[in-house]
């Protein structure tokens, strides 16, 4: 079983690529190499293949790399589901965690973030708690939004030293991770992982 994201960046326009562009690639660098586990097409949509257990924690991720550059947001559907065919390129593997990703994708019309697997229940579920997730993760602050991506990416680091890591005092950091509602999100992500579906 695997997870397939299917992505956008909202407002790309706006903003030059060349600013954005290094900080989704990196990102989805995070989570496997191109073009087997990530591609970026069409100049602003990506495909992402990992594990399920990983795959909320990199969609929050990727949002957060791109909520740091202003006006910039991203609009991700996560698949699950089984991969029938493994071709070179993401973007030509098939399967089960695909189809869901696609339709999931195109089922994201006001929220920015939703999940589809073969479980309705579980996605009911998770999809509502997602919603009330995105209230606060939509309207991340640039800093805020860069303070969340080291915490995420830095699990067993404390906020001491992430205000090391990110040269800001430890007050700074408690208040924009209170702001982001990194607790609710990380208990957030430890329910998706607990009750996803396995085969």
């Amino acid at each position: 079983m695997i997870a397939v994201l299917t992505g956008d960046i909202k407002n790309s326009t706006g903003v030059d690529a060349s600013e954005w562009m290094p900080a989704l690639k990196s990102a989805l660098d995070t989570y496997g190499t191109e073009p087997k586990a990530w591609e970026i097409y069409r100049g602003d949509s990506f495909q992402l293949e990992t594990l399920p257990n990983n795959a909320l924690d990199a969609a929050i991720s990727i949002k957060a790399s791109i909520k740091q550059f202003k006006n910039l947001d991203v609009r991700i559907a996560i698949g699950l589901g089984e991969k029938q065919y493994q071709a070179e390129k993401i973007t030509e593997s098939n399967g089960e965690a695909f189809v869901n990703s696609g339709k999931c994708f195109e089922g994201l019309k006001k929220q920015n973030l939703g999940i589809k697997s073969s479980n309705k229940t579980f996605d009911e579920h998770i999809n509502l708690l997602l919603e009330l997730a995105l209230l606060t993760m939509d309207n991340w602050p640039p800093a805020t939004a860069s303070t969340v991506r080291y915490a995420l990416l830095n699990p067993n680091k404390n906020q001491k030293q992430l205000a090391q890591l990110l040269k800001k005092s430890q007050g700074n950091i408690s208040e924009e991770l209170t702001k982001a509602g990194f607790d609710a999100l990380q208990k957030m992500i430890r329910f998706y992982k607990s009750h996803y579906p396995k085969p």
